[in-house]
């Protein structure tokens, strides 16, 4: 962890645009970030939920992911919305079972939830079910979660810089550069 943690620091420091607000966050993020990348190298498909204020940053996400000029592999990444477009009608537990059963068997690999949202969207429901999932919550501290602010007036580009912190960690690993089990 200790690898990961001084070149998450190094990286923020070596980020032009004002990031150093990302320094004493970096040990809550470091776990996080090495949860799901290591889940991603491993293969698992990523899917992205957010609340509805968010959902360009979800799409976003999946626009700049797999950009090909990254020259890497590309990874699956998708909206579960549009795997799933009757997302917003689950209405109870035994519903949300249903999706996970279905997900299960269209993931055979495995999937893990990237959850970007208001810690009490309905949506989170589904995310905090796993202990797998890549949660960046807003408003509300969770355990095993990046807590953002949202009436945070730079909110967007702390997400925009979080999302170009996740990319380069994923790229440093799949290239070799960063290894996670140090």
């Amino acid at each position: 962890m200790q690898q990961l943690l001084t070149w998450t620091l190094e990286t923020i420091r070596e980020e032009e645009s004002c990031f150093s607000w990302m320094e004493e966050y970096r040990y809550e993020w470091a776990p996080l970030v090495k949860s799901a990348v290591s889940q991603s190298v491993e293969g698992k498909t990523v899917l992205i939920v957010t609340d509805e204020s968010h959902q360009w940053f979800g799409h976003y996400i999946l626009n700049t992911i797999n950009d090909l000029r990254k020259n890497r592999p590309l990874l699956p990444f998708y909206q579960l919305s549009e795997c799933f477009p009757h997302l917003s009608s689950l209405n109870n537990t035994d519903e949300i079972q249903l999706l996970e059963d279905m997900l299960e068997i269209s993931y055979p690999n495995g999937y893990y939830l990237w959850y970007i949202g208001k810690g009490n969207h309905p949506y989170s429901k589904l995310a905090y079910r796993s202990d797998n999932s890549f949660l960046w919550v807003l408003d509300e501290e969770v355990q095993n979660a990046f807590m953002l602010r949202s009436v945070d007036p730079l909110l967007d580009i702390k997400l925009l810089q979080l999302y170009k912190l996740f990319d380069t960690t994923l790229s440093a690993v799949l290239f070799g550069e960063l290894e996670l089990d140090t």
